[in-house]
């Protein structure tokens, strides 16, 4: 079980409002699909229902304490211990997508972190949990500017 966080921050690690993202920023959309193709994805139910259908060549896994209808190729879980002990069984990297209860409840199991820092602030319902960066070894990516937003990919490696 290899735990990847990944998600897009603000300067102050706003994620979302209204369960929607903050910024539309295609080449960071297009890393998101680079990272995230033919693996397993983590999310919880709004993250899910923001999302534009079911994700090609992903597997799904929704964590709600809903009962849900959702497609039978999604698997739910309802609480995070139960997610684990199915994750154990999963032999690559996880990627978990959001939203910010999720990434709170996962952050202490990630071994990896793959956040866009994004130079900007926006009004955000919704942030990313704080965590100490002096546990990771970080590593930048690229820095990108795009439609005038500046941002960089950033990798943390557990220590």
């Amino acid at each position: 079980m290899n735990i990847i966080i990944i998600a897009a921050v603000g300067q102050n690690n706003e994620l979302g409002k209204d369960n929607k993202l903050l910024w539309y920023l295609p080449k960071d959309l297009k890393f998101f699909k680079e990272k995230t193709n033919f693996k397993t994805i983590v999310m919880g139910r709004l993250t899910f229902e923001s999302l534009p259908g079911i994700l090609p060549n992903r597997k799904h896994i929704v964590i709600s304490h809903q009962n849900l209808n959702l497609p039978e190729e999604v698997k739910v879980f309802h609480d995070i211990d139960t997610t684990i002990k199915y994750l154990k069984t999963i032999d690559d990297d996880i990627y978990i997508i959001g939203g910010a209860t999720i990434y709170k409840e996962f952050i202490k199991y990630a071994n990896k972190l793959y956040l866009t820092e994004i130079d900007d602030t926006k009004e955000a319902d919704t942030f990313f949990p704080e965590f100490n960066k002096n546990d990771y070894i970080i590593t930048i990516i690229d820095e990108i500017n795009e439609s005038g937003i500046n941002y960089k990919h950033v990798e943390y490696t557990r220590r």
